[in-house]
């Protein structure tokens, strides 16, 4: 899981086009075509990483929410099972500003949440 993090800190930059950003905060586990994903928050307190379960045949691949707009571009990469990784895709499309918003705010509070332990 820290390799997925590492990974997100470096790459994320290049897929938003800006400063490097942290994506650490959380996870929260969402299930996403019917297998589980583990979800971050960025430091940027809008971006998303979906990132695919440990062990899942859906891995490695990941999902990445950026702002744009009035909205958030979808952008996903990697070689897990695609007909798992399609399903997913078609989950995350429908999410609307609003939920995408709260996944961010589920992360940050589990992240707190693991923090005060």
């Amino acid at each position: 899981m820290k390799r997925h993090l590492l990974f997100f800190a470096l790459v994320a930059p290049a897929l938003v086009g800006a400063a490097p950003l942290q994506c650490n905060i959380g996870p929260i586990t969402k299930e996403c075509g019917s297998v589980p994903w583990l979800l971050y928050s960025c430091d940027d307190g809008k971006s998303l990483v979906v990132v695919s379960a440990p062990g899942s045949p859906a891995a490695p691949f990941y999902f990445f929410f950026s702002p744009e707009g009035r909205g958030y571009h979808l952008r996903g990469e990697g070689t897990g099972l695609k007909s798992l990784t399609d399903a997913a895709l078609k989950d995350l499309q429908v999410l609307s500003n609003a939920e995408i918003a709260s996944l961010v705010g589920q992360t940050i509070a589990a992240h707190n949440g693991a923090t005060e332990h």
